[in-house]
């Protein structure tokens, strides 16, 4: 796939929101020549135990968009999340903006509406977002040129987000002593996520890149920001030239030895229909747990 040709004059301001739980990194990105703004992989906030939702996370971005005297235009999706639930609805209903997520979210839904043995009623056509991108479409946060780039791999539906020089990488790209994400949920793909990779990788060295998740590997504090040229040299996966058989195998080895998320059951569901809640017959909000199915 080629690469579209990317504006990078504008440097638009990007704050960042760390939620502890799922150590996601959201964002607000701010379009520098006007009060226009877009909101990134938002968080709602999720007690499994007592299964009850807050927001949090959510509340904390809603005040800075007010304090700031923004106008929300974009709620974006980098993927379906498998570890977090999406705040975006709730973030419309106070902000307004559009729900935006890449087009392959038809895929997703088709793979976990069987899963969770969906009825007819759940629609696997996206239709739950506000738009759906398909690679290389453009849009605009203000005066701010923004492109969506297909980059599957972690999942089938990801997709690295471009505003002016700042990419977000989502879950394909980690800090470089992070790596990359694990391709073991269903429609996963190591060689996608390395080709995947190699487009991010082809972007200019100068550009930020800012990711969806930290860990602090090493005990470091967490860490969100850092550049494409950082990526190509110090990447941990995928730096310094590795290539594609080692990629594979490396990540494969991996993935097996990894836990299941421990929020992906209601995350996915949440997810799939943009963050909002399924419900049940009598119309209260609840959630499946399929046994023995991921």
């Amino acid at each position: 796939m080629s690469l579209p040709h990317v504006h990078m004059d504008k440097h638009p301001q990007v704050q960042s929101f760390f939620d502890p739980q799922s150590n996601t990194i959201s964002y607000v990105v701010k379009d520098p020549d006007s009060t226009a703004c877009a909101v990134i992989d938002a968080v709602m906030n999720f007690d499994y135990a007592a299964g009850r939702l807050s927001y949090d996370c959510a509340d904390e971005i809603i005040a800075y968009v007010r304090a700031q005297g923004l106008q929300l235009e974009w709620i974006i999706e980098t993927h379906v999340h498998a570890d977090h639930l999406s705040g975006a609805p709730y973030i419309q209903q106070t902000l307004g903006g559009k729900i935006g997520i890449g087009e392959h979210i038809q895929t997703v839904q088709d793979t976990f509406g069987k899963i969770f043995n969906e009825g007819t009623e759940f629609q696997r056509d996206g239709s739950q977002f506000d738009a759906l991108f398909k690679d290389g479409d453009r849009y605009t946060v203000g005066t701010l040129d923004c492109v969506a780039l297909h980059t599957p791999g972690h999942t089938p539906a990801c997709m690295v987000h471009i505003l002016g020089d700042a990419t977000f990488a989502g879950d394909t790209l980690f800090m470089p002593d992070g790596g990359s994400a694990r391709a073991d949920f269903p429609g996963g793909d190591a060689g996608a996520l390395y080709d995947s990779i190699q487009r991010i990788l082809a972007l200019p060295d100068d550009m930020r890149l800012f990711v969806c998740h930290d860990y602090g590997p090493g005990g470091r504090s967490i860490a969100w920001e850092t550049t494409i040229g950082a990526q190509k040299t110090a990447n941990i996966h995928v730096g310094d030239g590795a290539s594609r058989d080692s990629f594979v195998k490396m990540r494969t080895e991996r993935d097996a030895q990894l836990a299941v998320p421990k929020l992906i059951i209601p995350s996915l569901q949440v997810n799939i229909r943009a963050g909002e809640v399924p419900r049940d017959s009598d119309g209260n909000m609840a959630l499946k747990v399929p046994l023995n199915k991921l």
